[in-house]
Parts: C-alpha cells; structure tokens; sequence
C-alpha cells in the first residue's frame, strides 16, 4: 500500500493541540577524548504529570465545524457523449432501468451537496483571533466555533493562504477569550511535544512525543519547512497548535504520513516562525503579499558546483527568468546561480522561496550570483507575487521544419538540430552511459553547453573539447523537457 501524505482532517473532531511540560533542568557536561568522538552525560529530570500544562492550555483549544456545498456528478463517471436508446420500446426493461437510475452513458449532471467536515484551532488573542488551517475552512458557507467549556460561536474567516495552508478566523465574545502564544524561540530536535484533541471525534486526547527532524519538505506547499513531530496525530487535528515546554506554540499541525490513514508517529506542523508571519498580514486586510524575484530555480547539485567552479554545493540555479518580471530587468540571466540575498547565504532553492517572499513588494534586494566563476550583484526591486505571472512559461518560437540525420555525441547522446526551436534534440541516449544516468532522456532538448548556445553537434563537440582540454571533469547541460528548463552537471569520461 502507498504512503501518503494527508490532511489530517476531513473528520469529525478536534485537532491535536501539542502541548509541552516543562522537564526541569537538564545537566550536560561534555567529556572528550583524544581522536575519540565527544561524549555527552545526561542526567535528565523527567516530570510525574503533564496535567498542570494540558489544564492550563486546554481553554484555548477549540474545535472547529464547518458546513459548505460542493459539486458532485450525478453519475461517477463519463464517457463523453449521451446515449438515451430512443428507439426502445416504452415497456422494454431497459428503458424502465435507465429512466429510474439514469443511463451510464450520459454525461454527468453537475448537482450541489451540503459537506461537513471538522479540524481544530487555537485562540491567539482576548478578542477572539483563531489560527487554523486553509484545508479546515476551505469552501466553508458556515464555520462555528466550540471551546472546551461548550460555547458554540459563529465566527468569520478574516483571510486564507493556499501557499502555506493557513487560515485566521474571528470569533465575536461579550468576555475576555483564553488564548496562547507563539514561541519566541525556535523549536529544536528532541524538544518534547504533547498533543491535545479530538482525534476522529473521540473527545480529549492527550498524547506526548518529541519534534523528531526540522526542514522538511513534503511537497505540499511552496516552502517545504516542516517540523516533524511524533506525538500521535490523526484526521480531524488539522489546525491545532504544538507546544513547547513553556506553553508556547512552536507548530500548527498540518498533516500525516500515513500507509493506512491512522497515526504511525509521523506528522508534520507548520513552524510557528512562518505561522506569526502569515497571520500578521492575514490581519491587516485578510491576504497575504508576498515579494517576487521572477526566476524558475533548482537545487545546485555537487557535479553542477563542480562543472561551473562553485566552492559548494549550495544556492539556486536560475533555470528561466520570467519574461517581464524584475530579476529579467535587473540583468539576472538562465545559468546564474543566487549565492546571497541582502547577504545571507542561501542554501537551496526552497530557501531563496523563503526568503523572498517574506519580504514585501516594491523593496530592494542585493542578490548575489556565481556566473563565469566570480560573484556578481544585482539591485533588484521586488514586484507582487501573482500566480500566474510566476508561473507562465517562456515560449519559444518554432523555426521552419527540415530534415538532418541525427549524430552520435562523445557524450552518449544521439542528437538533431531541434526542428520546434533552438538547441538539439536528444533522438537517444546510450544504455549505461553517464547521460543516461543524469536522467537525460530521448525527447529532451539541449539548449546550452556550458553556458553557450549549441545548435548542432559541431557546435557541442568543439565545446566538449573546450572543457576537456582545461581539464575539467564535468561539464554544465542546460536542458529542456515539456516546457520546463533544468540544469544537469555531466560527468565527463
């Protein structure tokens, strides 16, 4: 059975508030030995109870129903035409059949049905702010919120962000809510965490673990910086907070990596860093703005590092600038690596995400690249994020059609002179060689060469002998497949 990755939520119940208890003081002393691995002596003090934290956090769980309409298909499938057997007779079966539950072959009819579904969230303020997550609140006509004490409220989504799956709701209350904090510190590895909910709607459950990695990325969103935490999470937790040992919220919980759909000691949180961000400007005017560069980036692999002179293995190489967006303006160019952005190191691409759109739009950024082995800087001044300007593909415009026997390369790839465009086209890739183990694949279109345009074999070969001749062990291949523009580091023999 597959792993998935899934909201957990979609059911009736309380998302998990993870709550930490203070351990007490725990004493280290590092003891090293010459040529040996350091040694660490922990002498831990474990509390009796969580219960003095749970009672004190508990008031500021609350659950969260929503009520809402979605679109269904009368039938569950279609087969692109309708077929109504006019000719058959009035008392035939079939037509008694098809008129009681319809024909299988018509096209489905769109219809509208009331859902409910359930998560969970937690108060951030006296005057009624609730975090929760987008998936919770999703397509809602109705969300009612439910404290521990039993007060049912309506409340109003304030503002929702796909992005990072987080929503701020408001609750309107003649009294003064209980509510929680965001830590000011960062969560670490081996931090305890204890979890507090209505998991599949079974009332208050309290269940403890530790935050088990940080920065994961699990495809689910645009900046992949999940805290992994093992306290036993399941659908209906969606929007609860985790704690740390000071009662302060380190994570939302989010989702979990489940073969079954239950719990197996891996769920992911929101870290909280990101969580006080989004809620920030969700308050001002219930959207979130983000900072936008314009490039289409990927990670920079050791043999890409290798084949351009980079020191490490770190940064994100600009595969396509969006036409018209500010890193194009500023001069940034497709084989730039950004190494820096207003002088912190940026480690992958995931990070330069992360750090440009948490900046605002219309400021100025210093963005340092690797291009032709030495560092280059741009001002660039950041435009607003939108959606399909970020991710609108450049075209490149067809030539006129011909016909030139595809060549063999030094490199294992049989190559043509690409008739839709610049570049050569990868007719085959020899079985075994290092082209077909970089992934490069028949259908694929070689647009540069380490950094310089090729248009037919002579062209790749004079280059190859170029890279070879500095004695340089592997070369930079600038390639297309579907639209999408990467960039491999080949090993040469």
């Amino acid at each position: 059975m597959k792993n998935l990755i899934m909201p957990a939520t979609r059911l009736i119940g309380v998302s998990a508030l993870s709550i930490s208890m203070a351990l007490g003081s725990v004493g280290a002393t590092s003891l090293i030995a010459t040529g040996a691995i350091a040694q660490t002596e922990i002498q831990p003090t474990i509390p009796a109870s969580f219960a003095d934290l749970v009672e004190s956090v508990k008031p500021a769980v609350v659950s969260i129903q929503v009520e809402g309409k979605e679109q269904i298909s009368r039938f569950g499938r279609s087969y692109g035409f309708n077929f109504d057997f006019p000719d058959l007779p009035q008392d035939h079966p079939f037509r008694r059949f098809f008129e009681e539950f319809g024909s299988p072959y018509r096209m489905p009819v769109p219809k509208e049905r009331i859902f409910q579904a359930a998560g969970s969230g937690f108060v951030i303020s006296t005057d009624g702010y609730i975090v929760t997550n987008n998936h919770v609140v999703e397509n809602a006509d109705k969300v009612t919120v439910i404290f521990d004490n039993g007060d049912e409220l309506e409340a109003q989504i304030i503002g929702t962000d796909v992005r990072t799956d987080l929503a701020l709701l408001k609750v309107d209350s003649d009294k003064e809510l209980p509510f929680v904090e965001f830590a000011k510190d960062e969560g670490r590895i081996g931090d305890w965490v204890i979890a507090v909910g209505n998991p599949f709607g079974l009332g208050s459950s309290v269940t403890a673990g530790i935050i088990s990695a940080r920065g994961r990325d699990i495809n689910v969103n645009s900046y992949g910086d999940f805290l992994q935490i093992d306290a036993a999470i399941n659908r209906g937790n969606s929007g609860g907070p985790a704690f740390n040992l000071k009662g302060e919220v380190v994570g939302v919980n989010t989702a979990i990596f489940s073969p079954t759909g239950g719990n197996v000691g891996i769920a992911f949180a929101i870290p909280s860093t990101i969580v006080q961000q989004i809620v920030e400007d969700l308050k001002d005017d219930g959207v979130v703005t983000r900072g936008f560069l314009g490039v289409s980036i990927q990670d920079v692999t050791r043999d890409i590092a290798d084949s351009v002179g980079l020191p490490t293995a770190r940064g994100a190489l600009v595969t396509q600038p969006t036409k018209g967006a500010p890193a194009l303006k500023a001069g940034i160019k497709s084989g730039d690596i950004i190494v820096e952005v207003n002088g912190e190191p940026i480690d992958d691409a995931k990070d330069l995400s992360r750090k440009i759109g948490s900046i605002a739009p219309g400021e100025r950024v210093n963005v340092k690249v690797w291009r032709n082995g030495r560092n280059i800087e741009f001002n660039v001044k950041l435009a607003t994020l939108d959606e399909k300007m970020a991710q609108a593909p450049n075209q490149r415009p067809p030539t006129p059609d011909y016909q030139i026997e595809p060549e063999l390369s030094s490199i294992g790839l049989i190559v043509s002179p690409n008739k839709n465009g610049d570049g050569l086209l990868i007719e085959d890739v020899e079985e075994g060689s290092r082209a077909a183990n970089k992934g490069l694949r028949a259908g694929d279109v070689i647009l540069e060469v380490d950094n310089l345009p090729v248009n037919n074999i002579m062209q790749l070969e004079e280059i190859l002998d170029r890279v070879r001749s500095e004695k340089r062990a592997t070369v930079l291949i600038k390639a297309e497949r579907g639209g999408n523009i990467r960039f491999i580091g080949l090993p040469l023999d």
